[in-house]
């Protein structure tokens, strides 16, 4: 079967045990508290230098584009803001729809493209370079990766061995976000095991609150659910062919992983709203109806990455105090590490835009950047202590320790048609799958039809 550079990259990361295992270490030992330690200097930020060269930019504009909204915008014009401050050029920050890759398409068309873009898809840069949308990152952007970022970091940002994106955000994707004051009432107890998790439901919901909630209106929170009990069950390799699309999504070993996720969405009293209103619910009201509503929330858990973080706050609530996290529990002999993250992408030659991609592949940004809150950076020299307590601290050393030893996103790797598509595709099929988790066989004949079409294309 034909397969082509990008999907090829995702074997850079090899192994997945490590980034769990550390996590679970320094969540534990950091006893899941949230509040700053007055006993650990790393627990200061050091003092604010700058340590990346930026020319001066007096009087230049450009454009940056980014799917962000809400506090995840905000945070980021604030690096916007530094960057302005340090060079004199002017940036406008533009809203845009998701699929991005589908939003700069249309501009190019129109011959008006942000300068800069920032992408979640590798599959989106490879389409951006197949169409000579995206330009080649500069020497002083690839010397600050160099410097930073460990090579599959790096590798991740490369077609065909040239450089065009630069991967300025992670995620860690396999994280489990619970309710404190919910677990306490209820004598809940971390899980380890996804037998364990399901029996944590349980004790939720005889506490009288709903154990689960569940951003089922935003597919690729399905997508995510689905990668962590795979890429555990059935191991890594499995887990590269599948991306891949060497092995058929008719394989048992999706079949094994689909009747798992069953186990959890065929329990319609374990999510909140049931599996019709959690297919209403976005991803941020997921977080928000955890988060509210005192010791009696509208769910207990909810599922997702580092990025949480952003909408707890949101829901005025404290990581660390009201919101814990442990992580995905192991369905097979080890517990999965997917990652996810975020590419800035040039698609107009400038030197403003160049140096925006240096700046934001500095460790400048990257704390800047960490001191919001809701953020991870795969930059290997970012101040830990940027970071604003303790949870988020330990999530990225686990990050950073892990260097090259991830598993990327399975449906950022895909076609974009497939894997990161509102309505189509595995977002598509595995809502299908929420609404009706009984018949497996029919939603891997739907996912394996959908799939030889978008990679045959």
């Amino acid at each position: 079967m034909r397969r082509s550079h990008w999907q090829r990259r995702g074997r850079v990361q090899v192994g997945a045990a490590v980034v769990a295992g550390v996590l679970a270490f320094t969540l534990t030992s950091c006893g899941g508290d949230g509040g700053d330690s007055t006993d650990d200097p790393k627990s200061t930020p050091k003092e604010s230098k700058a340590s990346v060269q930026l020319p001066k930019l007096d009087g230049e504009e450009i454009s940056v584009a980014a799917v962000w909204t809400g506090a995840e915008q905000a945070n980021f014009k604030k690096v916007l803001k530094e960057f302005e401050k340090r060079t004199g050029a002017k940036v406008t920050f533009v809203p845009a729809p998701d699929p991005i890759i589908n939003f700069i398409g249309a501009k190019v068309a129109g011959g008006s493209p942000p300068d800069v873009a920032l992408v979640p898809q590798v599959g989106a840069v490879k389409q951006a370079v197949d169409k000579k949308w995206a330009k080649p990152v500069g020497a002083e952007a690839q010397a600050e990766l160099g410097k930073n970022f460990a090579q599959g970091w790096q590798d991740l940002g490369k077609v065909d061995g040239t450089q065009y994106a630069v991967y300025v955000k992670a995620a860690n994707k396999s994280l489990i976000w619970y309710n404190t004051k919910v677990f306490e009432n209820a004598g809940a107890t971390e899980p380890k095991t996804w037998d364990e998790f399901m029996t944590t439901a349980q004790t939720v919901y005889d506490s009288g609150v709903t154990p689960v909630s569940i951003g089922g209106a935003d597919g690729w929170t399905l997508t995510d659910w689905f990668e962590n009990i795979y890429l555990s069950q059935a191991g890594p390799e499995k887990y590269d062919q599948l991306a891949a699309h060497e092995i058929k999504w008719t394989d048992p070993s999706v079949k094994d992983a689909l009747t798992t996720l069953g186990e959890l969405f065929g329990k319609k009293d374990f999510i909140a709203g049931g599996n019709e209103g959690a297919l209403q619910v976005e991803f941020p009201r997921s977080v928000e109806q955890t988060f509210t509503g005192g010791d009696q929330p509208k769910a207990g858990m909810v599922f997702e990455g580092d990025f949480v973080g952003v909408n707890v706050a949101e829901a005025k609530a404290e990581v660390g105090v009201d919101a814990k996290v442990f992580p995905f529990p192991a369905v097979g002999d080890k517990a999965p590490a997917v990652s996810g993250g975020e590419a800035a992408m040039l698609l107009k030659e400038s030197k403003a835009g160049q140096a925006l991609l240096t700046f934001l592949a500095s460790s400048d940004a990257a704390e800047l950047w960490a001191k919001q809150g809701g953020y991870l950076s795969p930059n290997k020299n970012a101040d830990l202590a940027a970071y604003p307590n303790d949870v988020q601290r330990a999530i990225a050393k686990a990050l950073i320790a892990a260097g090259d030893d991830f598993r990327f996103d399975m449906s950022d790797q895909a076609p974009q048609s497939f894997g990161g598509t509102p309505g189509k595709g595995e977002w598509k099929a595995l809502q299908d799958f929420l609404r009706n988790p009984k018949d497996v066989a029919k939603i891997q004949a739907q996912l394996e039809a959908d799939a030889a079409k978008a990679y045959k294309d």
